[in-house]
């Protein structure tokens, strides 16, 4: 094959990643193992997907895959004018698949999609224990969903959910099939903005507050707002509305007032109690944070400073005496 040997006759350095730019291939040919493997030659040149990589030939023939088979005289290979021999796959995960072949391991690249990619190439290349350390990472390292959302099907669940949970609880009802009216131009836009705030919300503060929804419920779109165990709100967002001849369901979006009793569900969390060393550090901080004046203090010395927030207690006063719905 004069011109168009697969391999030069001198001695190149074991590169695998060796940059070249995009070679352009416009005639290529086939030609045998013992065509493309001339004796003495131990360096390999590949154009993959048209990255260019050198390796050594016993590299590629050193575990039982498809590129063994290229180069042991098993399956033919093709050659561009240049002698590059030509593997038709994307070259971007090859320097992993050699990498392997040389080591018998190999850093896995970060991400999940970066792995299946591999594994697709580990696949194609026949290298089975690299498919088997791509299916074990991915089946190790499944993605864990943000927040989980429970769906209830009965008023029992529900009671069970918000009697069981030590965070305020915010239910979302929607049921668009429960109406015996039609619904006003607006109205399936506004159901969709109350989803999609519930799922923003839910991704905000699930750590600390438990969303749950209700799709079987009477009403069409309904918030409610738990605390300690027991309602603290509801915000209905549906309406009927007459027209001039018929009566129509509206759907509103009160995404202010939403918003604002989500914020107030806060306040209802179980904080835990602080911790006895970080009472008394606080305390002798304040007693040698300087003295008062005699007037300051007073006949009786330094008075206590109230340290217990009240928060707590005056919302839920403010609660108690508001009506549910207001």
């Amino acid at each position: 094959m004069s011109g168009d040997r697969c391999l030069p006759q001198h001695h190149i350095q074991d590169d695998p990643t060796f940059p070249h730019p995009l070679v352009v291939c416009p005639k290529t040919k086939p030609c045998g193992y013992r065509e493309a493997m001339s004796l003495g030659n131990k360096y390999v040149r590949l154009n993959v997907g048209g990255m260019l990589f050198f390796t050594p030939l016993q590299v590629l023939t050193r575990q039982n895959s498809l590129l063994k088979a290229m180069f042991s005289g098993k399956k033919e290979v093709f050659t561009d004018k240049e002698g590059w021999i030509l593997i038709d796959r994307s070259g971007k995960h090859f320097n992993s698949i050699l990498n392997y072949l040389r080591e018998g391991t190999v850093t896995l690249p970060k991400g999940r999609q970066a792995v299946q990619e591999l594994l697709a190439e580990a696949k194609y290349y026949r290298v089975q224990g690299l498919v088997e350390l791509c299916q074990n990472t991915l089946q190790d390292n499944k993605e864990q969903p943000m927040c989980v959302i429970p769906v209830i099907t009965s008023c029992k669940e529900e009671e069970q959910l918000i009697q069981s949970s030590s965070k305020p609880v915010v239910k979302l009802l929607y049921n668009r099939s429960n109406n015996k009216y039609s619904y006003t131009s607006n109205s399936d836009d506004n159901l969709l903005k109350n989803i999609e705030l519930f799922d923003r919300l839910s991704l905000s503060f699930n750590s600390r507050v438990l969303f749950f929804k209700d799709v079987i419920g009477d009403e069409i779109c309904c918030w409610s707002f738990y605390g300690q165990g027991r309602k603290l709100a509801e915000v209905c967002c549906t309406s009927i509305v007459y027209a001039t001849e018929k009566k129509q369901t509206k759907v509103e979006f009160p995404e202010a007032r939403i918003y604002e009793e989500t914020l107030n569900t806060l306040l209802y969390e179980t904080m835990p109690l602080p911790d006895n060393s970080l009472l008394e550090a606080t305390r002798r901080s304040y007693n040698n944070c300087g003295s008062l004046s005699e007037e300051e203090e007073g006949p009786g010395g330094p008075e206590p400073r109230e340290r217990v927030r009240r928060i707590h207690v005056k919302r839920y006063s403010t609660y108690d005496d508001r009506p549910l719905g207001h």
